[in-house]
Formats: C-alpha cells, structure tokens, sequence
C-alpha cells in the first residue's frame, strides 16, 4: 500500500541476521525527496518531559507534532471527490499521483515469491485440517460457559425491557403531549365521584410501583451494559488522564516559548518594525503632500488656461487640460472635491475648438486677403504652427476646407481690386455710370487693358506663391507629427521588449527654474524642486516606486503649467520659437494617442498638396474670365497679330509660372487662350487669303523687281531663321533692287505676289513660333493658303483667267515660264516650312503633315502642265507651217524660215527666266514634236531618204534649222537627232 510505501524506513540487516527498521535514515528513491507528514502516529506514553526536553524553535522544526497532523482520516476515507475509495487514503494532501508511485525495491531484501513458502504450506496444510476439525468437535470449555453466560444474561435482560410499555422507546415520546400523558397515566381510574377512594388510592400506589419498577428494569440493563463495557471506559479515563499530563507539559512548553519569543521581540524585532512603520508613515505624508500640491496645480488649471486663452496659446492650454484630465483620471480619482472638473475640462475642450476654428479661419482671411504686392511670405510662423498643431492635435482635419473657402473669395477680391485700381488711373471710364467690373475692362484700350491683365497675372503669381508657403509650413507640421507618431511607435515596440523602470530623470525636463502662473497672478517655481527631492529622500526606502507615479504625475501637470506661464512671459522673446519646440516636443509624448492616425495624416497631406492645385485653377478660371470678358464684343480677335502673340506669351508665361508652383500641368487658360487663338487664326489666314487673293487679281505676270529687305528674308530662311525681322536692317533702303531673287545659289525671275507669299507663310511660321498651341490650326490654314494661290494662278494663266481680270491681251510664253518659276520658287520652300512644323508638333500630330505632300504634288502637275502649255505651242504652231511645206527651192524654204524664227522669239522669252536645264529639255521636247510633224509631211509628199534631188532639198532644210537651233543660247550641244525624220526601210 501507499501508506507503508511512505511511512516505512528500509530494514538493515541485525547481528541475527534479521532486517530491522532503521527510523533515522530515509528510503532510498529515484525521485527528488520530500517529507511526508506521519498519517498515524504513535500513542503517546505517560513518561514526564522536563524543560529541556520540551519544544525548541530548533530542534523540533523536523520532528513530527499534533500540528503536523494534516490528513483526517474519515475525511480522507470519505472523500466524495474520487469513486475509487481504496485508492484515494494519501492522495488528499501529498497528491493523486503518490499512491500510483512506483517505489525501488530495496537492494538490503530478498525477493520474496510464493515459491519460498510452498514447504511451509505444504507441511502445516494437514495439521491446519486436523486442528480445525477438533474445534468443531471440541469446543473450548470456557468459550462455552462465556457464551452460555452471555447468552442467558442476553435473554434475561431481553425479557425484562420486554415488560417496558414501547412507548417509553418511542423517540418521539413527551409527556406534554396529552396523548402521551393519557396512555403513561390512565386518569380514568381516578375519576370517580366523591373524592379519592381506597381504590383509587391502591391504584396509584401500584401505578407507582409499576413505573418504579419501569426504572429499575432500564437501570439494570444501562449498568449491564456500561459492565459489559468497563474495559473500555477504564481505558478512555487513563488516556483523559494522560492527555492532560501531556497538556500540562505542552502548557509550561508554549509559556517558556513565548517567553523566549517575547524576548526576540523586544530585543530584534520592535525597532526595526517601528523604523519600518515610521518610514512608512513618512512615505505617506510625502505621498499626501505631493497628492495635495497635485491637487493645488489641477485647482490651478482654468485660470491657467484662461490666461493661455486670452494670448491664443491653443497648444498650451490643450495640452495643460490633457495632462489635467489625465491626472484626474490616474493619480486623482475618486477625489470628490474634483468630480465636476473633468465635465468642465471638456466643454472648455470644445471650446478651444471652436476658437481654433474661428481663429484658424481669421488668420486664414487676413493672410489671403493682404494686398497683392506683399512679400509671399508666411505671415505670423508661429501662430500657424501653433493652430495647426492644435487642429492636428483635436482631430479637426477639415481645416484646409476652411482654408479653401477663404481662398476662392480671395480670388474673387484679386481680380476686383486689380480692375478698380486700373480704372481709377482712366479718366475715360465712369465708375458711377459703368458699374459692372466686366464693362469696365470692354471699355479699356487694348495697352490698358493689356496691362490690366499683366496685373492680374502678378497678383496671383504672388497669391500662389504665398499659399506654397503657407502649405509648405502646414506640411511640415504634418510630417513632424508623423515622424514623431513614428518614433513613439518604436519606443513602445523597443518598451516592450526591454521595459525600463522609471527613474528620476522623468523629472528633470522641466527645470527649476520653470514657473506657471496661478489665478492670483502669482509665479511658482519651487514645485519641481519639491517633487524631485522628495523622489531623491524616498529613493532609499522600499516604496519609492509608488511615491515615483505620483511625483511624475504632479511634474507633469506643473510643468505644463509652467509651460503656459513661460509662454506668457516669453511671448515677445527672442527664445519664444525654442520654447515652441520644446512644447511641442512635450505635445508629442503627451498627447500621442490623441494625435491622427497616419492614414489620417496621408489624407491631410493628399488634401494639402489638392490645396495648391485649387488654388491654381481658380486662379486661372477667374482668368479666363478676363479674358472671355474682353472677347464677349470680338476685340480680342480684331488684335494685330504682333498684339495677339504678345498676348499669347504674357499668358503663356503665366501659365508656365503656375504649372511650376503647383507641379502639374493646368489647361483652363491654355484652352480659353487656344479658342481666342482659333478665333485670331481664322481672321489672321482670312485676312490674308483675301490679301493674296487680291494681289493674284492685280497680278499682271511680269518680271518683278526684288528690294534688298526680301533678298535678306530669303538668306536668313537659308540661314535657319524662320522668322521675321524684329525691325529693317539699316542700310537696305540705300540698296537698289535686283532683277532675280537668289535662292541658294539659283536665281528666280519672279513676280510681286510671290514675294508678298514669301513674307505671308513667314507670319504664319512666326505665329507657330509665338503660340505653339496654334500649330496644326495654323498649319491647315497655310495649306489652305498655298492650296488657294496654286489654284487661282492656274485659273488666271493656264486658264487665261488674267485676260478678263487684268484686261492682258494675251497669254504669253513669257507669261507661262514666270508663272511656273514663281512655282518652281514656292516648292523650293514647301520641304523648309514643313521642318519648321514639324518642330512645333507633338508626334501624335505629325499625320497632318502629309498637306505637304499633297501640296507638293500639286505645285509639280501644276509646273508639269505649263511645260505642257509651252510645248503645245510650238507644237500648234509646227503643225500649222509644215502643213505647207513642199519640197522646193528655192532653199532654205520659207517654212523652216517661219519655224526658226518662232523658235528664237520663245527662247529668247524664256532662256532669262527659266534655268539651262530646263530650258533644253523645254526645246528637246519641242524639237520632236518637230520631227514628228515633218516625219509624217514628207511621208505625205512621198520623200524618202534615197538621195535624190528631193532628198537634197530636205537635207539643205534640216541643215538650216539645226544651225539655227543649235546657234540659240545653251542649246548648241544639244543632239537633235534628225536622222529620225526618213522613214526606216523595212
């Protein structure tokens, strides 16, 4: 069992060889040793203990007593807990286990099987059979007479408490009861009329004896039994007597302890309790104090922020009325003097709101609404910083909203006050009469109204500029409170790892010389001085710690206060931005869980960038309204166009100048500028092609004279420079004009129209260069343009359209060769302006350039059919003479004579203007031409090449017409070939 498991000692071998108990040395066990309290201790002798051997502190501190006595035995064996009962004796107090624990056999026993008693058992297994079988034979005599005895005692007494009446037995018998008492005394019996009688008389004396008799029957039988008990009565008197013995020695044990304890007491233990008792009563009084100047510093907390309020430090009063409510909640709870204050705190709490808002709003009013010719820069720093923060801090993130309001009325203000300010310098325009701002600027000139506009631009460069830096001081705000919610968030992840326990250096931040103001107008400066020496006096004692939260608490409540005070001594201070910061910094580890989250902080700085670009396009939508206004009566289209590209590039400036502040690109003013420019396009190439149109109508296609200032234009379009001249060049007055116009080394005999075309598409490349916006618009028009004078010159040469418009009598060959250099003249400038577009368009715009080409086109059949023309005449003019030719003398005929001559009026027309090249390719042409009408005249006359006397004449012809042609100027190596006249033998 567990029981002999734990209580026993392992035998050792005696000097018999028998194992005996040794009661000092424990079992040997594999597992770690414990002591066991004795389940059941040995009785306790009689034997006197003296003085000496009673308890000692010391030397009974192992020895088992009736206080070790853990384990009550009908408890233990009763125990409702477990259902198996023999196995839960010990497992109570030293655990469930104990009794399921496998003990190490003994190395000094033998093992034991049932093997080793087989003998023995054998041998007595026969006398057992006898001996029992005589017991039941022969019983023991005395056994007998006992049993007899007993048994006849048992009988008799048996019969005797049978004669008891069962009630007396009952449990519920009681003699109050009137049931009860009737049956015990039959009253019946003395109820007889006329007093008592003999009878009644015999009757109760032998109800008396009856019931005497009852007694002695129950007494003889209680003494019976308490006789047949008597061992056991004896034995329980000498065991009370014994245990009181045992009592009594206990007794003078515990007096002589306590004595001795008293002793110890007074000697080792009273002083250090009461050293132990004073400090902690000194820990408390310190405790109660620094509680009592916490509770003077939260008092002092409204009028503190008051008068923080009044000088509009928002930021020091939030943070005095966080740390305040922060203390209440902590260090201050329950105090019942304070338990409006909290409630308090918060309605002052949305009031601050509100006044940040409010004052929030007014900076945001007196900072946009300045004049317009201020510095941009940030008006009042630190009053911004602080509102800000204090916004961030309450989580009103609606302020720029605020701020965005304020700004678009703003705007609006600008522009007036720019109009008001120009009108006022006109004497021309009535105020009283003219009251509308969009009249006002209708009825300016073109400069007045032109500088009105550069106006208007300079404000809001200066408007805008002074709105980035106002975002530039909010975002950076804004990311100091991120990067400082940042950093809070690796310290409490490093505190967690390493918790540090708070030291005194809480309390140095503040400085003594730190003073906050109460409401009697009073500076304290001694608080933090306090509050540190009592965390250095207590920093000796075991409950510093305790008096340490305290402490901090107070500090930091006092030195929020000292904090307002401080501002409002070094407002007007040179060190006012420091103590700026170092509030802030406080702002920062105090009200970090008040502080947005950075989700919340992103959403801020999205909207605070949006700012700046609102800012923009209001500023150029109220732009664009100037100018809308100014082109409601069409003035703006009726501009020159050196005022228009003028115009253009103050806009297009400004709009540069905003896109480089807000940093995207920005199209409401771009787009009004670009509708006005289509506008001033359609005029400008209107303007224009009725220009052309008329000079091609007065056009009388002679050889124009070439001044020296369209000489320079064509070398500087040689040069790159695809622009017009700012100004004439000195000195091309006194040149005289030139017959040709030399391009490239090529010379061009041209008419003045073409001249005035040259300049023309240079103003159209010139407004591309001012207003690149207009560059496929302008494009198309000049296409357009050259389209138009391609056309009209063909209608009025080709197609002898110059005879009724001109009144010229006739189309000439002189005509024709001019009208197809001028031609010649503009395809040469076809490839150059196509470049210079292509330079100002994107390259998703670069399809439009195939007008080029099919310009091109255009001008080369257009060429290729006055070449036609020139060689249709003389073609005409062959066919007519050799009609006539007949092969006679005297020679040379007179045909070819007639021929020769038409051909040397056409060369001497045309060899001036037109270059070499084409000059013989021109006579080329016509010489077959030539041959072909002369081939098919000598087949119709019969000659052939047989060299006969007709033959011979022909030959003398031929001969003079290739003289004659050949002896034109640049055609004598031309080959012409007229052995092809003679018909080919077959």
């Amino acid at each position: 069992m567990a029981s002999s498991h734990g209580s026993s000692p392992a035998p050792r071998p005696g000097r018999d060889g028998m194992y005996l108990k040794e009661r000092g040395a424990p079992p040997p066990r594999c597992r770690s040793l414990r002591s066991l309290p004795d389940v059941c201790p040995k009785e306790p002798t009689g034997e006197g203990r003296g003085l000496c051997d009673g308890p000692s502190v010391v030397a009974d501190l192992d020895r088992w007593t009736v206080l070790s006595s853990k384990v009550n035995l009908p408890a233990a064996l009763n125990d409702p807990r477990l259902a198996k009962r023999e196995s839960d004796f010990f497992t109570k107090t030293w655990g469930l286990d104990f009794a399921e624990t496998e003990v190490m056999p003994s190395f000094y026993l033998p093992n034991i099987t049932k093997e080793h008693f087989a003998p023995y058992l054998q041998e007595m297994a026969q006398r057992e059979r006898i001996h029992e079988r005589c017991k039941t034979i022969c019983p023991n005599k005395d056994d007998v007479e006992a049993v007899s005895s007993n048994n006849s005692n048992h009988d008799k007494s048996k019969a005797e408490l049978e004669q008891v009446p069962k009630i007396f037995m009952k449990p519920e018998f009681a003699l109050e009861d009137p049931s009860t008492f009737n049956s015990v005394l039959p009253w019946s019996h003395f109820n007889s009329a006329g007093g008592k009688s003999s009878r009644d008389v015999a009757s109760s004396k032998l109800l008396q004896e009856k019931l005497s008799h009852y007694l002695d029957v129950v007494e003889v039988s209680i003494a019976r039994q308490i006789s047949l008990r008597s061992d056991a009565f004896f034995h329980a008197m000498s065991s009370q007597h014994d245990l009181q013995d045992r009592l009594q020695d206990t007794q003078r044990a515990v007096a002589v302890l306590r004595g001795r304890i008293a002793a110890i007491d007074r000697v080792t233990v009273q002083g250090p309790l009461r050293a132990l008792r004073t400090n902690l009563t000194r820990n408390n009084c310190v405790k109660l104090h620094n509680k009592l100047k916490l509770m003077a510093a939260v008092h002092q907390t409204q009028p503190t922020v008051q008068l923080l309020l009044s000088t509009a430090e928002f930021m020091g009063a939030l943070e005095l009325i966080s740390t305040t409510k922060e203390v209440l909640q902590q260090e201050l709870q329950g105090v019942h003097s304070f338990r409006h204050l909290g409630s308090q705190l918060c309605e002052l709490e949305k009031l601050i709101d509100k006044m940040m808002v409010e004052d929030f709003s007014m900076y945001a009013r007196s900072d946009l609404n300045r004049c317009p010719r201020d510095e941009p820069h940030v008006l009042d720093k630190e009053r911004l910083e602080s509102l800000v923060f204090g916004l961030l801090r309450q989580r009103k993130l609606d302020f720029l909203d605020i701020y965005s309001e304020e700004m678009i009325m703003a705007v609006k203000a600008i522009v007036s006050l720019c109009v008001a300010e120009n009108v006022l310098q006109i004497e021309d325009i009535d105020t009283e009469v003219v009251t509308k701002v969009a009249d006002q600027t209708r009825l300016m000139t073109f400069p007045q109204w032109f500088e009105l506009l550069k106006n208007v631009f300079e404000s809001f460069l200066l408007f805008l500029q002074r709105i980035k830096a106002t975002q530039t001081v909010i975002k950076n705000v804004v990311l100091e409170v991120l990067a400082s919610t940042q950093k809070l968030r690796l310290l409490e992840e490093a505190a967690l790892v390493q918790e540090a326990p708070p030291g005194p250096e809480l309390l140095q931040g503040g400085g003594a010389e730190l003073a906050y103001l109460t409401h009697e107008g009073l500076f304290i400066s001694d608080a933090l001085n306090e509050a540190q020496q009592g965390v250095q006096d207590q920093s000796s004692v075991g409950g510093a710690r305790l008096q340490d939260q305290s402490s901090v608490g107070g500090a930091r409540l006092q030195d929020q206060s000292s904090v307002g005070g401080a501002r409002l001594q070094q407002r007007d201070s040179v060190s006012g931005y420091t103590e700026t910061s170092v509030s802030r910094e406080q702002s920062y580890m105090s009200g970090e869980n008040m502080m947005p989250s950075d989700l919340e902080l992103n959403r801020v700085m999205n909207k605070l960038q949006e700012l700046l670009h609102t800012a923009s396009d209001v500023s150029h939508d109220r732009c664009v309204k100037v100018l809308t206004a100014r082109a409601k009566d069409g003035s703006l289209e009726r501009l020159s166009s050196a005022d228009f590209v003028l115009l253009s590039q103050t806009v297009e400036g400004f709009v540069r100048d905003t896109e480089d502040l807000s940093g995207r690109r920005i199209a409401s003013l771009r787009g009004a500028l670009q509708s006005q420019a289509n506008r001033f396009v359609h005029r400008f190439h209107e303007e224009r092609k009725t220009k052309l149109s008329l000079l091609l109508d007065n056009e009388r296609w002679k050889q124009a004279e070439v001044p020296a200032e369209f000489q320079d234009l064509v070398n500087s379009i040689a040069d790159g420079r695809i622009t017009l001249p700012e100004r004439k060049i000195p000195g091309t007055e006194d040149r005289k004009p030139t017959e040709f116009l030399f391009v490239n080394g090529q010379k061009y005999a041209v008419v003045g129209t073409v001249l005035l075309l040259i300049r023309i598409f240079l103003e159209y490349c010139q407004c591309v260069n001012d207003i690149p916006s207009i560059a496929t618009d302008m494009l198309t028009r000049l296409s357009d343009l050259l389209k138009h004078f391609n056309s009209r010159s063909c209608q009025l040469v080709l197609g002898a359209g110059a005879l009724q418009v001109v009144g010229l009598k006739t189309i000439t060959t002189k005509n024709l060769a001019l009208a197809s250099r001028c031609l010649q003249l503009v395809v040469q400038y076809i490839p150059v302006i196509r470049a210079h577009f292509e330079t100002k368009l994107q390259p998703k715009q670069y399809s439009v350039l195939r007008h080029f080409d099919h310009i091109t086109k255009d001008y080369n059949d257009h060429i290729a059919e006055v070449s036609a023309k020139l060689v249709a005449i003389m073609d005409s003019l062959s066919e007519k003479v050799l009609s006539k030719y007949e092969v006679k003398a005297p020679m040379p005929s007179a045909v070819f004579r007639t021929v020769c001559k038409q051909m040397a009026k056409m060369h001497e027309a045309i060899s001036e203007l037109l270059p070499e090249e084409q000059t013989q390719m021109l006579f080329l042409r016509i010489n077959a031409s030539f041959k072909l009408h002369l081939k098919r005249q000598l087949s119709r006359l019969g000659v052939v090449n047989d060299g006969g006397p007709q033959n011979g004449l022909v030959v003398v012809d031929v001969a003079f017409y290739t003289e004659n042609v050949q002896v034109l100027k640049s055609l004598d190596r031309l080959d012409l070939n007229m052995v092809e006249i003679w018909e080919q033998k077959r």
